[in-house]
């Protein structure tokens, strides 16, 4: 998984940098967002904005690292865009997620 990481006041920022998440990368993004859980982060950005494409296994990474958080956090989503955007509204995901434009106004949320 190619991934970078930031801390951000208390906020942790990743960024993924793979074109496509597919059923090919799911799991290890899966993986990693539940380890930074497990490692206390309760508020997380993931930033898309270099991702192009992602299908329903990508999408069930990202529900399951926000099922893990449950109500103790936040994982907000920064710079979905194209197909990536319509899969969350087509999926109505877009009410699950917190979904912002980008990692700055993602970052605002948390009042960073």
């Amino acid at each position: 998984m190619n991934m970078t990481e930031e801390m951000r006041g208390e906020v942790l920022v990743l960024r993924l940098a793979e074109a496509r998440l597919d059923a090919s990368k799911a799991p290890a993004l899966r993986e990693e967002l539940i380890r930074r859980v497990e490692a206390g982060h309760d508020r997380i950005v993931l930033d898309l904005s270099a991702t192009e494409f992602m299908d329903s296994s990508g999408l069930g990474a990202l529900v399951s690292g926000l099922k893990r958080m449950g109500a103790r956090g936040t994982l907000a989503i920064a710079g979905a865009q194209g197909a990536v955007a319509r899969l969350f509204q087509l999926t109505r995901m877009d009410r699950v997620f917190a979904l912002h434009p980008s990692t700055d106004a993602a970052l605002a949320q948390f009042g960073v």
